[in-house]
């Protein structure tokens, strides 16, 4: 499995771009917000000889979907988003505006991922991990081979997502990340949604979140 990060709009949102040796890809949280970026994206997957088969979101918020209606109308693919998330997409201009950002026609999802376990592309599977906190839908998607995890706003570089927005929970947040997340592996590669990709064991050790809350659980159990 291959991956590309390209960063868009003005909130440095990170797009990935996934394929495998068959050249199906897909596009996770596409971010791309205006021509340009849409010819950035467009040329990058016209340069590799890519197929795109899906638009996949971690979660709803807009600057991580600016750029899905593009895709749809350009390649005719489906957009998969959970359905808990769906509430963002409504309130995506309003949210837009705050940060000075026209947000502009959303489509609605075909896939639901609160009810889908797998994403699937020529021959690779990703597995969803549902991580809610940031968002009450939020997803992680995780390929276990290549052990490479897409967090979205779940988990960043020595830091996590905003839970202040509406639908966040703190609570929830940190438990995706202790439950769902560091379980899976010291070694496994981080791709967020904004910064620069880490590891898990490098989180465990660095994140000053995720360390509070190990260093309750050690407390806690003395």
């Amino acid at each position: 499995m291959k991956i590309a990060c390209l960063t868009f709009n003005p909130i440095q949102e990170n797009t990935y771009v996934v394929w495998d040796d068959t050249l199906e890809c897909i596009v996770i949280d596409a971010g791309n917000s205006n021509p340009r970026e849409d010819a950035a994206l467009d040329n990058f997957i016209l340069e590799k000889g890519l197929k795109p088969v899906l638009a996949v979101n971690t979660h709803g918020h807009f600057d991580h979907t600016l750029g899905v209606e593009h895709l749809k109308q350009r390649y005719h693919i489906p957009f998969a988003l959970a359905g808990k998330d769906r509430f963002l997409l409504e309130g995506a201009s309003a949210s837009g505006s705050v940060f000075g950002i026209a947000v502009g026609k959303l489509p609605e999802p075909e896939i639901d991922l609160d009810r889908t376990d797998e994403v699937r592309f020529g021959k690779t599977i990703l597995r969803v991990i549902r991580t809610p906190g940031h968002t009450p839908g939020h997803v992680a998607l995780y390929e276990p081979e290549s052990k490479s995890l897409f967090t979205g706003d779940t988990l960043f570089r020595e830091s996590i997502g905003r839970t202040d927005l509406p639908g966040g929970d703190y609570s929830w947040i940190m438990r995706s990340i202790l439950e769902q997340i560091v379980p899976l592996g010291d070694e496994v590669k981080v791709y967020p949604g904004h910064g620069p990709e880490t590891t898990i064991g490098h989180e465990v050790i660095y994140n000053p979140f995720v360390v509070e809350v190990l260093n309750e659980e050690v407390n806690y159990r003395e």
